[in-house]
């Protein structure tokens, strides 16, 4: 099929905006249908609104996405759900893929709160390809965006693995011992101390005793335009894996250098639990902690303390600040850890380092993906390029 033979025509002429319903509930759901707001995902519910896969777009607030559900799903009555108008017009992967293309958030009703127009969605242009052809560059879009989820869901099963195995050994006390069975379970001598009862020869010390603060500051006038940038917003809630950061950033104040593998800590509000492994080098915002540790051995030790929800409640509960509350590095190096032998921790480091290696190479492969997709994006749905060169691309990369 050649492009000549691409129909033009416009959104309203294939397709509907339908609202969603309100709903109650849905955070807490134990349902299996998934529940769409205007910014993706946000819980689960029993029953479906749409009993097909389906595009969701964002109808009210200021930052409007588009999100994609390959099974039923329900939408709230922040967001719109597309419908088509007669069967066999569009394929629904491509109908989203194509929609990422389009300025959502431009499309404002002039409502006090910033809403989806939807006489500006209906009058958006739309070159449609054949239904064979637009499901061929859906399948070339969504083995990409496969590849980054599936790189994802890895990481999440070696986040949970290293944090089960933190909780084995150094709260529950039951690392192996020199017969390989559990400590604790296997009746290994405890003593007390001022944190209960902890395993013989242990002691009770301090975050401090093992980890930095590391501020090394950095003037606005001396960053450069290709080096890759942290903000807060950039950091994910309970992940350690950091995916996203700005690679040409216009910046008016003074920041923090890092170094690949610090850990960074958002210190401003850390109740939102944002505590990441650094994927490469560069800088932060000042409302990041860049932590490392005095001695290598320590560090998935450290790190496992500082993403653990106790210490996050702990932070919290020190902050200063009503509106915008802060923690900051002297409280948190008072924080109280017991500390085992060097010989428990250095088995600790050896068994979660090839982890971390591996969530960080996933980290960088799904960058490389990502940018693959979204350079192939609008050259796919315009025409300038065929899938044929697509599937090279993605060979390639």
């Amino acid at each position: 099929m050649s492009y000549d033979e691409w129909k033009s025509s416009r959104w309203g002429d294939i397709a509907t905006l339908e609202y969603g319903k309100s709903l109650r509930s849905y955070k807490n759901g134990v349902g299996s249908i998934p529940v769409f707001g205007t910014n993706g995902p946000i819980g689960f519910a029993d029953n479906a609104l749409c009993n097909t896969a389906g595009v969701i777009i964002g109808r009210k607030g200021a930052y409007r996405g588009v999100h994609y559900s390959d099974v039923p799903f329900f939408v709230i009555d922040t967001a719109f759900y597309l419908k088509p108008i007669s069967q066999c017009v569009f394929n629904m992967k491509w109908a989203y893929y194509e929609l990422l293309t389009k300025d959502i958030n431009s499309m404002d009703s002039g409502s006090a709160i910033p809403s989806t127009s939807r006489s500006d969605f209906y009058s958006l242009p739309v070159l449609l390809p054949s239904i064979g052809e637009q499901r061929v560059i859906a399948d070339t879009l969504s083995s990409l965006d496969n590849k980054i989820e599936l790189n994802n869901r890895i990481n999440k099963t070696l986040e949970e693995m290293a944090q089960a195995i933190f909780k084995q050994w150094f709260v529950d006390f039951d690392f192996p011992d020199e017969n390989g069975q559990p400590y604790k379970s296997s009746g290994g001598e405890m003593e007390e101390s001022e944190l209960g009862l902890i395993p013989k020869g242990w002691r009770v010390g301090v975050l401090g005793d093992i980890a930095n603060n590391i501020r090394d500051g950095v003037a606005s006038g001396n960053i450069t335009n290709n080096t890759a940038y942290i903000g807060l917003e950039h950091m994910p809630r309970k992940c350690l894996a950091l995916s996203n950061w700005d690679e040409k950033p216009e910046l008016m104040s003074n920041k923090f250098k890092f170094n690949e593998g610090d850990i960074l800590f958002g210190k401003l509000r850390p109740y939102f639990h944002k505590v990441v492994v650094a994927s490469i080098s560069g800088i932060c915002s000042t409302d990041i902690l860049v932590i490392n540790v005095k001695e290598p051995r320590w560090y998935s030790f450290a790190l496992m303390h500082l993403f653990a929800e106790i210490f996050i409640d702990y932070t919290s509960a020190v902050s200063t600040g009503t509106k915008m509350p802060r923690t900051n590095w002297s409280d948190m190096a008072r924080y109280q850890i017991i500390m085992p032998s060097f010989t428990l921790v250095d088995q600790f480091e050896d068994l979660i380092q090839p982890s971390l290696w591996a969530i960080k190479k996933n980290v960088l492969e799904n960058r490389s993906l990502a940018k693959t997709r979204d350079t192939l994006l609008p050259k796919l749905m315009s025409g300038e390029i065929r899938v044929k060169d697509a599937e090279k691309a993605v060979r390639a990369v």
